[in-house]
């Protein structure tokens, strides 16, 4: 990333947020663009652009130590930061550079790289190995594939390289040159009210080189698409909206630098028998009013499509939990348990002679009115 990116994009007014947005505020807003913007759902022509820059700002502001970097870049350089010259003159002492900065030079200055390390890659240029950007995307799965764990294809589109220049952005058969204005820095110097003023340089906005003869693939960025599939892992237990972190699976790195991560947002469909309740699988199960009131036992089904026995007490009341030990997920700490929750089935319709039957057992049972206790009961 250049020096150009950190001091005039906006990666706050990209997403539609203010600086002082919250880490899940920063998440939501990047969602919902990528969901909007993505080149395999949005056909528009400006879409996979639009889908690159919300993507570069998320991986700006969603890393801490980026967020912090970026932030303290903007706000000294990004709205015209002075550094006073040499002294002598007047005032008007020999002009400092961007790479004078942060690299400690200018007359024994000691700079300002040891006080902002890491910012901007410690020095005016990255020509070094760079670490990829992260990526990130949202698949939505099966309820039991989310508890047993599965294998899934999960196709990318993120930037890479050009296949044609080999990311230098020149022609094949040329190279690009040192910009002959910044000298290659990045950054040029005007003095104003006798300071000196550093900015990236006009000539080659901030990249630190020139191409006379640009690669006609990629125009000169040195930038292409990769469209890719990779077999995503999914493991046993994940739950909706869980963010799963592929190590080196993001986009590749600049200059033999590391591969970024890939991050997975899964999305789990709800089940027809099962729900979750924390690690624990959860279902429902009817019982009649016989079995609830004398005691019965019944089968109930569990995820891998057997069933386990469970006794009904006799008195048993509507909604309440019975726990089966280890019929529930496998997980890594262990099989978690299921929890069966009875509930109590009133017959819509009756025969004359069970209503008959009905009655019998009110007079027998002598109940009474089981709202007496009510304040308005009747």
């Amino acid at each position: 990333m250049s020096q150009k990116d950190w001091l005039e994009k906006d990666y706050y007014a990209v997403l539609g947020l203010k600086k002082d947005a919250t880490d899940d505020q920063i998440k939501k807003a990047f969602r919902k663009l990528a969901r909007q913007y993505h080149p395999d759902q949005n056909k528009d022509p400006q879409a996979e652009r639009r889908f690159k820059e919300v993507t570069e700002a998320n991986d700006v502001l969603s890393d801490p130590k980026k967020r912090a970097e970026y932030d303290q870049a903007r706000s000294l350089f990004g709205s015209g930061f002075r550094f006073p010259g040499g002294g002598g003159g007047g005032g008007r002492g020999p002009s400092m550079s961007f790479e004078d900065i942060f690299s400690g030079g200018g007359g024994g200055a000691s700079g300002l790289g040891d006080l902002f390390g890491g910012l901007f890659g410690g020095g005016a240029q990255q020509r070094g190995p760079r670490r990829g950007g992260d990526v990130e995307t949202e698949v939505t799965i099966g309820f039991r594939d989310a508890a047993h764990g599965a294998q899934i294809s999960v196709r990318l589109s993120s930037d890479t390289a050009c296949e044609s220049c080999r990311g230098t952005g020149a022609k094949a058969g040329t190279s690009p040159k040192a910009c002959p204005t910044c000298q290659g820095s990045g950054m040029t110097a005007r003095q104003s009210g006798g300071f000196a003023v550093s900015e990236p340089c006009s000539s080659c906005h901030g990249r630190g080189l020139t191409i006379d003869d640009p690669c006609p693939t990629c125009a000169g960025t040195g930038q292409g698409r990769s469209n890719r599939t990779i077999q995503v892992r999914i493991p046993a237990g994940v739950v909706d909206n869980q963010r799963i972190r592929i190590k080196g699976k993001g986009t590749p790195g600049a200059s033999g630098g590391p591969a970024g991560d890939l991050y997975v947002v899964v999305h789990v469909t709800a089940d027809a028998l099962f729900t979750r309740q924390g690690d624990h699988l959860a279902i429902t199960v009817p019982v009649t009013y016989v079995e609830a009131a004398l005691g019965a036992e019944i089968g109930v089904p569990t995820l891998d499509g057997g069933q386990v026995r469970l006794k009904i007490p006799a008195g048993t009341k509507s909604g309440r939990t019975f726990r089966a030990k280890g019929k529930g997920i496998e997980l890594k700490s262990g099989r978690t348990d299921l929890l069966v929750t009875v509930q109590v089935q009133v017959p819509e319709h009756l025969s004359p002679e069970a209503q008959d039957a009905l009655r019998a057992y009110e007079a027998l049972a002598g109940e009474g009115n089981p709202r007496a206790n009510l304040r308005n009961g009747a």
